[in-house]
C-alpha cells in the first residue's frame, strides 16, 4: 500500500490504549493497526508551510521564515504563555486572534514520564496535550481564565519542577518513582497566593497507556532533510508523537509539512 502527502502531527484518541491516526493526503491511516508492519517513508524534497504554500524548506514549527515572524499562530506567547498581553488589550501580532486564543480557560498540569513536569495547555486540549508528550500519568493543578495566569503559574513552579520532557527516556519507557499526589501537594504549597483560588481540589489522575510492543534500549533518531532521504523499518510502537521502529525513532511532529511517500508492507 502506498500513500503520499504532507506530514501532520498524529491525531490521538484517549482509551484503554491511546489510539493514533495519521492523515496523508485524502487517506486516514489507523496506526495502531499497523504494529508489526514494515514502513518505508521517503521525503520528496518539498514542504507545505502552515499557510498552505509549497516551499523548499520550513523555518521552524512547520512555518516558512516569513510566516514564523508574522503569523500570530507562531508568536512567542505560544511557547511562553507568561508573555501574553491579550488580557490587557495589547496586540502582539493580531489582537482579535490573540484574544480568541488566550482569553479562554487554560490548565496548568503536572505530568509524569521519567520525571514530573509542569505544563500549560488550553482546556480544550486536555488530554491530547498529555498524549502528545507521551505522559504516563497527569493531573490538572489549576484552571485559570486566561493564558497569562497559566504562564505566571508555570514560571513560579519551574523552581520545583522541570517544564521539559526527556524524550529519550520517555521512549525507553523509563518512569519516575515520584508520586503525583506528593508533587501536587508541593505545587499547591509553593504557588503564589493570588493563584491559589484556581487550584483544583482532589483532581483525578489520568493514566495513559500506549501501543508499544517493544521499547528501544538505545534511541536512534531518524530524520528527513534532503530530497530522497528515506528510512525503512518494522513498526514496534507509538508514543508521544514518535513512531518506534526497528530502524530508529521518527518524530512525526518535527517533520510537519514534509511531503512524503509512505509505503506499507
Amino acid at each position: 500500500m502506498q500513500f503520499s502527502g504532507p506530514l501532520r502531527k498524529m491525531s490521538t484518541q484517549y482509551g484503554q490504549t491511546v489510539r493514533y491516526s495519521l492523515r496523508l493526503g485524502d487517506d486516514l491511516l489507523l496506526l495502531n493497526n499497523l504494529l508489526g508492519r514494515k514502513l518505508r517513508i521517503q521525503f520528496t524534497g518539498t514542504h507545505r508551510c502552515f499557510c498552505g504554500e509549497l516551499v523548499p524548506e520550513v523555518y521552524r514549527q512547520n512555518f516558512c521564515r516569513e510566516c514564523f515572524f508574522t503569523k500570530p499562530e507562531a508568536s512567542p506567547t505560544i511557547m511562553k504563555p507568561e508573555l501574553s498581553k491579550a488580557h490587557l488589550g495589547i496586540a502582539e501580532r493580531d489582537l482579535e486572534f490573540e484574544q480568541r486564543l488566550q482569553l479562554q480557560p487554560h490548565l496548568v498540569y503536572l505530568a509524569k514520564t521519567d520525571r514530573i513536569k509542569v505544563g500549560v495547555t488550553r482546556k480544550t486540549q486536555m488530554p491530547y496535550r498529555w498524549m502528545d508528550q507521551g505522559a504516563d500519568e497527569a493531573l490538572v493543578l489549576l484552571e485559570v481564565p486566561n493564558r497569562y495566569l497559566a504562564g505566571e503559574a508555570e514560571v513560579a513552579l519551574k523552581d520545583h519542577f522541570t517544564d521539559k520532557t526527556s524524550w529519550q527516556a520517555m521512549l525507553k519507557g523509563h518512569s519516575t518513582d515520584e508520586n503525583l499526589e506528593d508533587a501536587y501537594n508541593l505545587a499547591v504549597k509553593v504557588l503564589p497566593g493570588h493563584l491559589k483560588e484556581y487550584v483544583q481540589v482532589s483532581p483525578n489522575t489520568w493514566s495513559l497507556a500506549y501501543p508499544v510492543e517493544q521499547h528501544p534500549s538505545k534511541v536512534t533518531s531518524l530524520s528527513l532533510k534532503e530530497e530522497g532521504d528515506a528510512w525503512e523499518g518494522d513498526l514496534l510502537g507509538i508514543k508521544g508523537q514518535y513512531l518506534i521502529t526497528t530502524a530508529g525513532v521518527f518524530n512525526v511532529r518535527s517533520h510537519e509539512g514534509c511531503i512524503v511517500e509512505l509505503e506499507i508492507s
